[in-house]
């Protein structure tokens, strides 16, 4: 008898949800936190005097500020925000004290949120209500277009606003497993969403919403290439290739890093060594990152899979890690980039044990390697631990 009441239960809630799901909106989860649906009718209420209008700037960040907010106030509160020069009540205000001498003349504490960080005040200008969105770079002002629509999106008041936040890491980076021919390495998920067999002519309006939705969670980074390297990635062809990608990445303030092969100077530039202490190598180097640089300006870096898993590195050649590191961090620093160096390595033929192999190698390092070299550490000595993210 209890295990039927307990089976009449378990229908009848199965059924009360297949009813409650069937009332929704269409959802297959494309547009992630963005998806901007209205708000009940008592809330979009209490927020009508709220975000009447944007003062903005010209640069692409802000610009990309500007049309996301009024795509969600659009979704969120049904209002058609007008872009406006002149302070009207509501109006929400953008800008960096460069971009504005609006937010320049406020005065506002900035000192402490570096260049990413962001501050919402509200405050009266002239005599008005309105709400300031400022930060000290227009990435940061960015940040803080999308930490307005996520208080909208959480129903929080939206008067009496007093808002400062800034990241506590520097560089917040997506690495992909995507390959040159299109697959994902250990992929789930379908094929690369760069599609490089139609890259760089192709400009897909996914990467347009890939990179919204990365910057909307404050990921400033992306490499776009399996660390498992092809060399064809320092090709000609494909910088251009990278260099499409980030022309859709950059009005959402995210960089393209690229990882590469360390072989690359035999495989693809012809030299008989890849050793990084050898002259010819470390002038293919600086040739190969300047064309890089060439094609994509605000380019981050690189990221190096060397001496692991089978993958070419300084090892083969009687070099450590901080010589091979260092090769190319002096190629990236003149350009202001970074090299990432993994830290997670093993070899097969190594008698110790898997976990202690990073350790037996990186320790005695300490302290050799540039400045411009990021140590990438996993977050525990094994792979594809369950707490890793």
């Amino acid at each position: 008898m209890k295990f039927r009441i307990l089976l009449s239960l378990m229908l009848m809630l199965f059924s009360a949800s297949v009813a409650a799901a069937a009332s929704l909106p269409d959802e297959d989860g494309y547009d992630l936190w963005l998806r901007y649906r209205p708000v009940e009718a008592a809330y979009a209420q209490a927020a009508r005097p709220h975000a009447t209008a944007i003062v903005g700037g010209d640069a692409p960040l802000l610009r990309s500020a500007e049309s996301e907010l009024r795509r969600g106030l659009k979704g969120l509160l049904g209002r058609d925000a007008a872009m406006t020069q002149t302070v009207r009540a509501g109006a929400l205000i953008l800008g960096t004290p460069a971009s504005s001498s609006l937010i320049k003349n406020l005065n506002l504490p900035l000192q402490s949120l570096g260049q990413e960080g962001f501050l919402i005040r509200s405050l009266s200008l002239n005599g008005k209500p309105v709400t300031v969105i400022a930060a000290n770079g227009d990435r940061g002002v960015l940040y803080g277009a999308f930490r307005y629509l996520s208080l909208i999106q959480t129903r929080q008041p939206l008067d009496r606003l007093n808002i400062a936040d800034a990241p506590k890491t520097d560089l917040r980076l997506l690495n992909h497993w995507d390959n040159p021919d299109g697959s994902v390495e250990r992929g789930y998920a379908g094929a690369s969403i760069f599609d490089w067999w139609r890259l760089p002519d192709l400009k897909d309006p996914r990467l347009t919403d890939y990179a919204r939705a990365n910057a909307s969670i404050g990921i400033n980074g992306a490499v776009i290439d399996n660390v498992n390297a092809s060399p064809l990635i320092l090709s000609d062809r494909y910088i251009a290739k990278a260099a499409a990608v980030a022309d859709m990445l950059r009005p959402w303030g995210v960089k393209v890093y690229l990882a590469v092969n360390f072989a690359s100077p035999k495989a693809l530039g012809g030299l008989p060594t890849a050793d990084p202490l050898d002259p010819r190598v470390i002038a293919w180097w600086q040739a190969r990152t300047d064309a890089v640089y060439k094609a994509i300006p605000d380019f981050g870096g690189y990221l190096v899979k060397a001496s692991s898993e089978g993958q070419p590195g300084p090892g083969d050649f009687g070099r450590s890690h901080a010589q091979g590191a260092n090769m190319l961090a002096r190629a990236v620093k003149p350009h202001g980039g970074i090299v990432m160096w993994r830290a997670f390595v093993y070899a097969s033929d190594n008698p110790e044990d898997r976990f202690k192999q990073a350790y037996d190698e990186f320790k005695p390092l300490d302290g050799q390697f540039d400045d411009h070299v990021v140590i990438q550490i996993k977050n525990g000595p094994i792979d594809f631990q369950p707490r890793e993210p």
